[in-house]
């Protein structure tokens, strides 16, 4: 990687952290204390005002202007909703399946409910995750996609483009991912630059430790293989935005 992407990634990364952590963690910190305050939501693009975006993100953005991709501040700006979509839809299924204030412990979130079409057993969990995720996909759309129409997709399928360890769009199933959300370039959702996907923990083990899944690390390894200036992350309504 050049030094001029390469210096261009850590400024989009920002709200990105180094090793294992989440979005939002410290309540003290200067991003935590801008996303309480709706002034920081206001504005987009060069205006845009996060406390640690500021000129060198301008600069960094002015300077590589054909890449068309977000600065750091929409990143996290849209970091910030993907939360708040996860929440909203975490909290309004389990009103709706459950009565106010009600979460469902740990035997109910296991508990068995039917079988899918090729005999395997559907938990409750399971069909919770569906349900959130659907919610949670229709709050990106009126959110996040009124606002950033030609840099987000939701649920865009990425397969192998024919050269070793590259992807590219696809509509062909076998050996492709579809991963949650991604943020890509303008009009171009085949040039990345951060991918995600929600997670509904329902469990009190998978709500403190999300990543602790064998099924999400392979998930979250594949997606690597997509390319983008951040690693991959899982949004969980407890964590907020999770990346290793």
């Amino acid at each position: 990687m050049s030094r001029w992407l390469g210096g261009l990634a850590a400024l989009l990364c920002l709200s990105c952290a180094s090793g294992p952590g989440h979005f939002g963690q410290g309540a003290d910190s200067a991003t935590n204390i801008c996303l309480r305050n709706p002034a920081c939501y206001t504005q987009t693009g060069n205006d845009a005002i996060l406390p640690w975006a500021g000129r060198a993100a301008r600069a960094a953005t002015t300077a590589h202007a054909t890449l068309r991709v977000l600065e750091a501040a929409d990143v996290a700006r849209i970091e910030y909703l993907l939360v708040e979509c996860a929440k909203e839809a975490h909290f309004k299924i389990n009103e709706r399946e459950y009565g106010k204030g009600v979460i469902p412990d740990d035997a109910e979130c296991n508990r068995l409910i039917g079988k899918d079409k090729e005999g395997a057993p559907i938990t409750r969990k399971t069909e919770l995750g569906r349900m959130k995720h659907e919610r949670a996909f229709m709050c990106a759309q009126q959110e996040i996609l009124r606002l950033f129409p030609d840099n987000i997709s939701i649920e865009p399928r990425y397969g192998p483009n024919g050269k070793p360890g590259e992807y590219a769009l696809t509509d062909r199933r076998p050996g492709s991912m579809k991963p949650d959300f991604a943020i890509h370039a303008s009009g171009q959702p085949g040039q990345v630059q951060c991918i995600y996907d929600f997670k509904f923990p329902c469990t009190k083990a998978g709500k403190e430790n999300p990543r602790d899944n064998s099924a999400t690390q392979r998930q979250m390894g594949r997606y690597k293989q997509i390319g983008g200036e951040c690693n991959p992350a899982i949004i969980t309504p407890q964590l907020g935005v999770i990346r290793d």
